[in-house]
């Protein structure tokens, strides 16, 4: 008999469905993209230009998307809607939205759909400097106990920066939202027909604690008086760790993808953090690295040592037990998209393969990789990024290579900042499309690190972390390590291994690398 777990992962361009048994054998995929994107330019139905900074979404591609995918999958797996026990769902964060009680968003109804700041905003938009750099002055002033769980630092794509922006710049929208959410939260909200909130979600991007809950009213009234009660008129919902149900599929949403009323849904994880489990990575001291368009490096440690520049540290965040870190880089993909475009070539595959003839340090051409700015271990989101070295000598080839360098770069400095903070780092995964797409990075990278790098054979790392996800909410296993070692660790991985000159040569690259930063960070 067919016992099927689907997982929903919700990417920044797409979402991707994958319906996988519970040994972990894939039984059908399908990605479906976003009819609008990402919204960078226009309003969706006007003539409105955004402002630079600006990243936001379109709900209903979400819904339709899903949609679209899930149906497909199910006809490429060849099973039917009562084959599928559970669904998970990870979603990219902090994506975040104004909606009415109901959960209508804001920006569908006809009143506010012409106004930028009723739209979702997108994890990477930035329109929220200031407001975050007056949030942490606060937060340091007072000496809030909760900042040391984040390095010191609250990140610019979060949660309350976000809200607080929308308060200062559009009051009217902020006095019409009646819940403010995350978009993973919304969406499950959705198939659901109930609210919950993810204590992922909540707990990396929302300044929440299972101890302690939000910032407390006096911090939030000091902020802005506006914003002293907007936790409990503004954020309501049960707080549920990713694996717990947080309900069953409603009859609207199980005709809309095709699946059975009635079908148990977990509550929501970021998607990055559900690279996790489906990684098989269910020991801890393992950094999981969820290389994509951004990057998101997560890692179980049994023990709890605020670390400066973390972007978080969640008790049970990731798997219960163990103190969830999460760090990261906030340009990776992209950076490397961008550069393709910069210097107008075709194809990436051809950039990567002329890079791979160059020795290591692209000869002689630096770059520090803060293109969206520098998530850790500075937790800036203003930084920019640079290049140095550049002569008449140089080409395209170079210029591409330094960026991969650059990238592979902050990643050692990322390991580095985790164990100088006293956090063992052990093993390392690499999942998410990158590892499988670009050999030369995944080299680099275990060059730089000097270490071996394990990547699983499935390139679906999220959406199986979400599927297992789902099957634990439909108790098909008595815990998550039991669902992990069951679904996610079938295959051996691929292994690549660091080769010694290789790293011998990038020391000097990457020491380089660490003072071009030092002295960009004191400009």
């Amino acid at each position: 008999m067919n016992r099927i777990s689907l997982g929903l992962d919700f990417g920044t361009e797409s979402v991707r469905a994958l319906l996988v048994d519970l040994r972990g054998r894939e039984r059908g995929v399908a990605v479906a993209k976003y009819r609008h994107g990402q919204i960078t330019r226009t309003l969706p139905g006007t003539d409105e230009s955004l402002p630079p900074d600006f990243a936001l979404q379109h709900p209903q591609d979400w819904l339709d998307a899903a949609a679209s995918a899930t149906r497909t999958a199910l006809r490429r797996a060849e099973v039917s809607a009562t084959d599928v026990l559970g669904i998970g769902v990870d979603f990219t964060s902090c994506t975040m939205l104004p909606a009415l009680a109901d959960g209508t968003p804001l920006c569908l109804t006809e009143k506010w759909r012409g106004e930028k700041f009723a739209w979702p905003k997108l994890w990477k938009h930035h329109g929220a400097k200031t407001q975050t750099e007056r949030l942490n002055a606060l937060a340091r002033e007072r000496s809030e106990p909760w900042l040391a769980r984040y390095g010191g630092i609250v990140g610019l794509e979060w949660f309350f920066p976000k809200l607080l922006e929308t308060l200062e710049r559009a009051p009217r929208v902020f006095d019409a939202t009646e819940v403010w959410l995350e978009a993973g939260d919304w969406f499950v909200w959705q198939l659901t027909g109930g609210l919950t909130r993810s204590t992922c979600q909540a707990g990396y991007k929302g300044l929440w604690s299972r101890e302690d809950g939000f910032p407390s009213p006096d911090f939030l009234r000091a902020l802005h008086p506006k914003l002293e009660h907007v936790v409990a008129k503004k954020m309501p919902g049960a707080f549920l760790a990713p694996g717990q149900a947080a309900g069953e599929l409603t009859a609207a949403m199980a005709k809309k993808l095709g699946l059975r009323a009635g079908t148990p849904v977990s509550a929501a994880i970021i998607d990055a953090h559900a690279g996790v489990p489906g990684a098989g990575a269910a020991e801890p001291d393992t950094l999981v690295m969820v290389m994509g368009t951004s990057s998101c490096h997560m890692l179980n440690s049994a023990v709890n040592k605020p670390v400066p520049g973390v972007a978080g540290i969640v008790r049970d965040g990731i798997l219960p037990g163990y103190y969830g870190y999460e760090t990261g880089q906030a340009a990776v993909g992209d950076a490397f998209e961008w550069t393709r475009h910069l210097l107008g070539a075709r194809s990436f595959t051809d950039l990567s393969d002329h890079a791979a003839v160059l020795a290591p340090g692209a000869e002689g051409v630096r770059c520090v990789d803060w293109f969206n700015g520098c998530r850790t271990p500075l937790m800036d989101g203003t930084r920019t990024g640079a290049f140095t070295g550049l002569t008449l000598n140089h080409g395209p080839v170079h210029v591409f290579r330094s960026v991969l360098e650059a990238s592979a770069c902050g990643l050692r400095w990322i390991v580095d900042t985790l164990r100088e903070g006293g956090v063992p780092v052990r093993r390392f995964v690499a999942t998410g499309g990158l590892p499988h797409h670009s050999p030369l990075f995944l080299q680099m990278c275990a060059d730089v690190l000097g270490e071996r790098i394990a990547v699983p054979p499935s390139q679906q790392g999220p959406a199986l972390g979400a599927a297992i996800l789902g099957a634990l909410a439909a108790r098909a296993f008595p815990d998550a390590t039991t669902a992990i070692r069951a679904m996610a660790v079938r295959v051996k991985p691929r292994i690549v291994k660091p080769r010694p000159a290789a790293s011998r040569a990038y020391e000097r690259v990457y020491a380089d690398y660490r003072k071009l930063t030092d002295t960009l960070r004191h400009d």
